[in-house]
């Protein structure tokens, strides 16, 4: 019995030591007013920060759980609500949200996030990139295409772009991590983003995963989750974003 009550205790005590390291925040997009998740590493700053951007499901506890995780390999994490507060629960839901968000006010939403993150005293202005998963990862390249200051983009297989006259505009060296049986960014769209990119003299690193489908990352992806290779994606975005953000 002591030892049930110890691992109740310890188990409530996590939980509330983790969203101890998070808080709402809300700040300004055009003319209104957008809420997202701010986390904070332990320690003192300035840290570099990362804008998270959520899949189509929307600001769920698994994104969540992505931005605490990028929190504690010292960054503050900013996870943002592109649906204002709505969260899908099924695929059919997630469909109609992604279909209702206006393509200018992400954009707007998105540079909001940035310009948040850089008027923040305990982030370092120069050092803020981003990171998206499904439909985040094509908004998380939309912030590399808007944001010439942008330090490091991580595109987990969301949309690409191929126009050589956007891709000029990026500065940040990209990470992409894609499945190779992807039926909707197919291997083929991710060679052309890979080769336009290079044409133009920008870092990009491009990993694919022959046997994994779309969201293999997210373990809520019931039949479609690989454990390896959302680890090794989880390693090779660690790397990447300390080579760029912790230098």
């Amino acid at each position: 019995m002591k030892k049930l009550f110890l691992l109740i205790f310890t188990v409530l005590f996590a939980s509330t030591a983790l969203a101890a390291d998070s808080k709402s925040v809300s700040y300004k997009s055009g003319d209104e007013t957008v809420q997202a998740l701010l986390y904070t590493p332990s320690g003192k700053g300035p840290f570099p920060a990362i804008i998270v951007v959520h899949e189509w499901w929307g600001l769920n506890d698994w994104v969540k759980e992505q931005a605490s995780k990028l929190a504690d390999q010292g960054y503050v994490a900013l996870a943002i609500d592109l649906y204002r507060g709505k969260v899908a629960t099924t695929s059919d839901m997630a469909h109609e949200l992604m279909r209702g968000v206006p393509e200018d006010r992400a954009k707007r939403d998105l540079h909001a996030a940035f310009a948040f993150l850089q008027a923040q005293a305990n982030v370092k202005k120069d050092r803020i990139s981003s990171i998206g998963w499904c439909m985040g990862g094509g908004y998380s390249l939309d912030v590399a295409l808007q944001e010439p200051t942008l330090s490091a983009d991580v595109i987990n297989y969301g949309h690409l772009a191929t126009d050589s006259e956007a891709l000029k505009k990026i500065n940040a060296p990209i990470l992409g991590l894609f499945g190779g049986k992807d039926q909707g960014i197919t291997p083929d769209d991710v060679h052309k983003f890979e080769a336009a990119m290079k044409q133009l003299g920008k870092k990009v690193d491009i990993k694919i995963y022959d046997d994994a489908g779309h969201a293999f990352e997210n373990p809520n992806n019931k039949a479609g989750y690989r454990a390896e290779d959302a680890a090794d994606a989880w390693k090779r975005t660690v790397a990447f974003l300390a080579e760029n953000l912790k230098k």
